[in-house]
């Protein structure tokens, strides 16, 4: 060797990967959660067996397992995986993986699952580029999101693809995952022969607000600080650290979405305005915090004061038009409004109810009086036959039944005595004293 060559340099040995990339269920049957899903007989554990690999958006919270859905739906399938970031791809990269996809495809080679994460980052002409492609099945595309698809992704793609919904997971999951790292050797902490205090676990959990990722992340950290024992006070140190590096998409973030929510239902503006400030100052997407807002408008107040909706969704506009800081106060004021407003949860339960029903009971047809008869073939088949004209009638009212027989007789409204459902509640009493007056006579 020439006395000035360098000498020959060692690599560093590569980082082990964190505990929740090497925690990954392997198989179906290691996932925790989700059992309406990938449950034995379950929809989507029914059709991957079965091979009947579909394109779908799979919509859930952080940390409920998207990706390792994805990536097992491929291992079940001997499908080729390929994983795509929405974050940092774009239409470049759609066409050299569908390329890739068609190349596989004529050889008879395996069939392609595309996983696109966080799929509601592209644009409308971003997912459009995947129609074709999911259209002749060139591919089969998995996008995964955690915002609601009928507002973030594009119809026609959703048209193509069928929405799974993941659940966040309860503590007793949680639990069980934190347990498994715990004791796993190859994979987890087992070999560190790390043990933890009863209450440390479920705290983890509790904190962990059904984020399986999130949860892994605090153990790792804890050891990291505490060595082999973890106690309580060991996790509440990771977490306060944790929350420091990662405030914005981490544990601290829910905290302070469910303070402003509770305090605006406790109708106390102070607070509201409070936790509002310190979501936004935290850097918070301000359309995130006006789109819980107008969900609060519909959930929480509802027609006790109907103007509320009205407020949310303006302040919601006049953030658009004018950003921050200026905007931001359209949400204060959005905010001290909802904080006053009388409340009502009537036609959030209601809908509740609704939605079970239709879940629960047979799928009655429309009753003949309330059809339309457009054509002299469905006048002959009973179509409108009997059907009262409300604007015909004394005081524009009739008493005919508008429910299947089914669920003849059905409530699902109850107006409270709060705000503008008062007068509401004493118009649907009288009414309905009307209709039972009617019927027994």
């Amino acid at each position: 060797m020439d006395l000035f060559d360098s000498p020959p340099t060692e690599r560093p040995p590569a980082a082990p990967a964190p505990l929740a990339d090497r925690m990954r269920p392997r198989t179906l049957d290691e996932v925790v959660g989700q059992e309406h899903l990938v449950g034995p007989g379950k929809v989507l554990r029914r059709s991957l067996e079965d091979g009947a690999l579909h394109s779908m958006i799979l919509w859930g919270p952080p940390g409920t397992g998207k990706t390792t859905l994805a990536f097992l739906m491929a291992q079940v399938a001997g499908a080729r995986f390929v994983p795509f970031s929405a974050v940092l791809a774009g239409v470049k990269e759609i066409r050299q993986v569908v390329a890739e996809a068609e190349a596989e495809r004529a050889r008879g080679g395996r069939r392609t699952i595309l996983f696109v994460d966080e799929i509601h980052r592209f644009n409308r002409g971003q997912q459009d580029a995947f129609l074709p492609h999911v259209e002749k099945g060139t591919l089969i595309l998995i996008g995964a999101t955690t915002e609601n698809p009928s507002f973030e992704v594009n119809a026609a793609l959703l048209s193509r693809c069928r929405v799974y919904v993941l659940r966040p997971l309860s503590e007793a999951d949680i639990v069980r995952i934190l347990e498994r790292a715990l004791h796993d050797v190859p994979r987890g902490l087992g070999a560190r022969k790390v043990s933890a205090d009863p209450d440390a676990l479920p705290l983890i959990a509790r904190l962990s607000d059904g984020d399986a990722r999130g949860a892994l992340n605090i153990l790792e950290l804890a050891v990291q600080l505490q060595g082999g024992r973890i106690t309580a006070e060991g996790i509440r140190e990771a977490v306060q650290k944790k929350a420091l590096l990662y405030d914005k998409s981490g544990e601290e973030h829910y905290n302070l979405i469910s303070a402003l929510h509770k305090s605006l239902r406790d109708s106390d503006p102070d607070g509201a305005l409070y936790w509002l400030g310190r979501m936004l100052e935290a850097g918070e997407d301000a359309l995130y915090i006006a789109r819980r807002l107008v969900r609060f408008a519909s959930e929480d107040v509802g027609n006790a004061d109907p103007q509320a909706l009205r407020i949310t969704l303006d302040a919601k506009e006049a953030y658009h038009f004018l950003g921050s800081p200026e905007g931001e106060l359209a949400l204060a004021q959005a905010t001290c409004y909802l904080a006053l407003a009388p409340k009502s949860n009537a036609v959030y339960a209601a809908w509740n109810e609704v939605a079970q029903d239709i879940q629960d009971k047979p799928a009655e047809p429309v009753p003949l009086h309330l059809r339309n008869a457009p054509t002299g073939l469905m006048a002959n088949q009973g179509y409108g036959k009997g059907y009262q004209y409300a604007h015909d009638a004394p005081e524009a009212r009739v008493n005919q039944e508008h429910l299947p027989a089914a669920l003849s007789g059905r409530v699902y409204y109850r107006p409270t005595d709060r705000g503008l459902e008062k007068e509401l509640r004493a118009r649907l009493e009288a009414w309905r004293r009307w209709r039972e007056e009617q019927t027994r006579r």
